[in-house]
């Protein structure tokens, strides 16, 4: 619980509340209510700010639900906060009919603008993947330092695109252009999970610390050997 209260104190700074309907007296009710003294006061605690965050977070923010169950939903992304089995890794799995391609036709064939990192500059390597009935793809990958930095971007709209297991410390909320993004500080195991929401557990793999964020229906991860404060960069120079 620990880690949850500290979540939930980071997020308060996240708070806007206008329009948000006034729950203080039921989340103080609940707070009053008499139980036991150990860690069962803490789980109540916990699931009435729980119940306040999700009230007042704008619409697409409301990740906290899921917090108290050991699973945050963002951007399209489920993290695994709580300790279950390890995910397979292999060594160069792909996602679902990936194929490489330039950057103009990768943009004909997706629903959703590629934007290039100012920083970074043009990709070496352009990949689109999971193609629906029409040919028109779901994920486009950029690719830079020799595929050691990657860029995925994908429709947003579906939800989960990726699924992933973090273990440890390493999860932390941060801002991208004033806006949520996820932080997760180390290795991973990543996994797809396709247009039907099956896990493809054959794209199993290990990847680096990642940043999660979402803007305008479109979903992004900047995965790589870099610092939180070098991919918060690359990713508010997106254009």
């Amino acid at each position: 619980m620990d880690d949850l209260e500290r979540e939930l104190r980071d997020l308060s700074t996240w708070l806007t509340t206008p329009a948000a309907p006034d729950v203080t007296a039921r989340v103080r009710a609940q707070l009053e209510t008499p139980v036991r003294r150990g860690r069962r006061w803490r789980y109540y605690l916990a699931a009435a700010l729980v119940a306040l965050l999700v009230a007042v977070l704008p619409p697409g923010r409301a990740a906290l639900a899921d917090a108290v169950s050991g699973l945050l939903r963002f951007a399209g992304i489920t993290v695994a906060t709580s300790h279950g089995p390890a995910l397979p890794t292999s060594t160069a799995p792909s996602l679902p009919a990936q194929r490489p391609t330039d950057l103009a036709e990768a943009q004909r064939q997706v629903r959703f603008p590629i934007r290039l990192p100012a920083t970074l500059g043009p990709p070496e390597q352009v990949l689109i993947a999971d193609p629906d009935a029409a040919g028109l793809c779901r994920v486009a990958t950029l690719l830079y330092r020799a595929g050691a930095l990657r860029i995925d971007t994908f429709d947003g709209e579906i939800d989960p695109a990726f699924q992933k297991q973090a273990r440890g410390p390493g999860l932390e909320w941060v801002q991208v252009k004033g806006d949520f993004a996820l932080w997760v500080g180390g290795p991973h195991a990543v996994t797809y999970v396709d247009r039907a929401s099956t896990v493809r557990v054959e794209t199993a793999r290990l990847a680096a610390s990642t940043l999660i964020w979402q803007a305008a229906g479109v979903s992004y991860r900047i995965e790589g050997d870099l610092t939180k404060s070098e991919a918060i960069e690359i990713a508010n120079s997106l254009t």
